[in-house]
């Protein structure tokens, strides 16, 4: 969800940051595809986890996308940090199932994983960000167990 101009670094992940970051992601996915590079995805794992495990402070795509946006950026809508690390969180899950199955010699079901990873992320520049559909069920469903049944 975006929400009008504020302070990006307080209020969420400024919108061409949350681009620059499927754009990798779609990228990289699809370079390791075309070259059978599996390697590169397991570099976009380890560009992603960070990001997911401790949010903007320790994702590189934040602080690169800092500089090269700068100019946008205090204009720029913003995405809910919360929802962009979701999306993380998602990613780095499968681009890690991805890294043990061509560990263990499963490539086929490896690059399945990553092509996930680069789909949605393709889907989510076209505009409709399948993890931030799950994030919004998630809290709705939440919201609903555990807060309905109160007075």
């Amino acid at each position: 969800m975006s929400k009008s101009p504020s302070p990006p670094c307080a209020d969420g992940i400024p919108l061409p940051i949350v681009k620059l970051n499927r754009a990798v992601l779609v990228v990289g996915v699809t370079v390791a595809l075309v070259l059978n590079l599996p390697l590169i995805t397991t570099a976009l794992f380890l560009i992603i986890l960070p990001a997911a495990l401790f949010g903007r402070r320790a994702s590189l795509i934040y602080k690169v996308g800092r500089r090269l946006f700068a100019q946008q950026i205090p204009t720029a809508r913003v995405e809910d940090f919360h929802v962009q690390r979701f999306n993380n969180l998602i990613a780095a899950a499968l681009l890690g199932g991805a890294q043990i199955a061509f560990a263990l010699g499963a490539s086929t079901v490896g690059w399945i994983l990553s092509a996930a990873v680069a789909v949605a992320a393709f889907i989510a520049l076209l505009g409709f960000c399948f993890g931030c559909f799950l994030y919004y069920q998630f809290r709705l469903q939440r919201y609903r167990f555990f807060a309905a049944g109160k007075p």
